[in-house]
């Protein structure tokens, strides 16, 4: 497994990481005891970056990394934990707390549920519309004069806010999503995380399995997956997406590859500043996943992948209004 430095000021870590919501939240029941197995694979595997939220299952998922990590060095790997998203006992969204004493509460149980003394990234999941990001990315440089925290790190933020944040401390990454289909960031948010040396852990490089070459137009949502509200899987939209996948599967025929394997080679292909979180929640995905890795796109792939699936090509934004609503990095702009 070859790693890289995140950003200028974070830390050394595997070219491709682990994101773990799935394994406890958002796409319908998971296995548990297949997670924990996955979760053991992609360590094994070289995998050191595992990227996880505090409002995952309510903890859950925090607390599924510590049952893995039982068996495994802590120190080996690296803790990415989001927090500030808040949930209601029916697994509601209530809105987002980025409010100093907010934050050091959210560590102190972070902390107890993943078993450890320190959280490697620690970044808040949304901008809180209410509190000063310096307010919050203060509280957290705080924890890392304490040693609770090693790194900050932002979510969704736009070119405004990353700026105001890294005055206040440096931050090693922005996570973002990012994929064939979701290219928003690309004009102006990716130009200034570059020029700050910030750093972009990628999620949702699929798409959430949209361009996984493995969704069709008939598969059946289990309970409580958020896709059946998405607006890229629904309807028409859902059918004009799909269609956008044949340049992938021409591609990944010609290379002996799958369509999976062609969209996250073309994220790694982005730049050597970025790292593709992929969201396995089974080991033959997981595998497939890492595969991406020997593959080598040349000028003339990514330039046939590009004219075929162009900026903006997707029908449907990413998340459902209100979420969108949320998301400080689609509502900011240069000047």
């Amino acid at each position: 497994m070859k790693t890289q430095q995140i950003g200028n000021t974070g830390p050394q870590s595997s070219v491709i990481g682990l994101g773990c919501m799935g394994m406890s939240d958002m796409y319908g029941p998971a296995d548990e005891s297949e997670s924990i197995a996955t979760l053991h694979a992609a360590i094994d595997a070289g995998i050191t970056l595992l990227d996880t939220g505090d409002f995952y299952g309510m903890g859950q998922n925090e607390m599924l990394i510590r049952e893995a990590l039982r068996t495994r060095n802590r120190d080996q790997v690296l803790l990415s934990v989001k927090f500030g998203a808040m949930r209601d006992p029916a697994s509601g969204w209530i809105g987002v707390d980025g409010r100093p004493a907010a934050v050091k509460n959210f560590l102190a149980y972070t902390l107890r549920r993943l078993g450890t003394d320190h959280i490697d990234i620690y970044r808040p999941a949304r901008l809180d519309p209410n509190v000063p990001i310096e307010e919050t990315v203060g509280a957290i440089a705080d924890l890392v004069k304490a040693g609770y925290v090693r790194h900050i790190g932002l979510s969704e933020v736009g070119v405004q806010t990353i700026r105001r944040a890294q005055s206040v401390h440096s931050i090693s990454d922005l996570q973002i999503e990012y994929s064939l289909i979701s290219r928003g960031m690309e004009a102006e948010i990716l130009p200034v995380c570059r020029e700050l040396g910030i750093g972009v852990t990628a999620y949702g490089v699929l798409s959430r399995g949209l361009i996984s070459g493995h969704w069709t137009k008939e598969k059946t949502l289990t309970p409580g997956d958020f896709r059946s509200f998405s607006p890229r899987f629904s309807g028409d939209n859902l059918a004009h997406n799909l269609s956008l996948l044949e340049v992938l599967r021409t591609i990944a025929d010609s290379k002996q590859a799958t369509v999976a394997q062609i969209a996250i080679a073309w994220v790694m292909a982005r730049g050597s500043d970025i790292v593709p979180l992929i969201g396995a929640r089974r080991r033959d995905r997981l595998a497939e996943s890492l595969g991406a890795m020997t593959i080598q796109l040349s000028a003339g792939d990514l330039a046939r992948i590009e004219a075929a699936i162009p900026v903006d090509a997707a029908a449907g934004d990413r998340y459902a209004a209100a979420s969108m609503a949320h998301l400080d990095s689609e509502r900011q702009h240069v000047g």
